[in-house]
């Protein structure tokens, strides 16, 4: 695997950045104005959760709590499809809206247990020299 100078450089958040972007278009276009301080703050805190989680593990410089912060933003990402479940249920969005933020979920979640993945054996490689 590349090493990476930035967060913002790594694949996985470049996956997430984009679900947090359609994630925000779609509350912006079809949330209604009485979920502004409720529903619609929560799904745009947890998104935003996702990335910024990224970011900060990446910025800890130890392997261990870099796979924390990657753990904590997998659990926003899951949270944040709970509330957009929750808007299919309301009715603010499609079956089908929530199909491709359900698959872009999948892409991040899969991404994440990846770098998850490689923190954990880069750690032991550096533990057994």
């Amino acid at each position: 695997m590349s090493t990476y100078d930035h967060f913002y450089d790594l694949p996985v958040y470049k996956s997430c950045r984009t679900f947090k972007k359609n994630i925000s278009q779609l509350v912006k276009n079809c949330f209604p104005k009485s979920e502004d301080y409720h529903l619609k703050a929560q799904v745009i805190d947890s998104s935003r959760s996702v990335t910024a989680n990224i970011a900060e593990g990446f910025g800890r410089f130890h392997f261990q709590e870099n796979i924390q912060f990657c753990r904590q933003a997998r659990g926003s990402l899951t949270e944040t499809v709970d509330h957009m479940i929750t808007a299919f249920d309301d009715e603010y969005i499609s079956s089908e809206q929530l199909k491709i933020l359900n698959d872009e979920y999948k892409i991040c979640l899969k991404e994440l247990n990846g770098y998850i993945k490689y923190l954990k054996s880069a750690k032991e490689i550096i533990n057994n020299q």
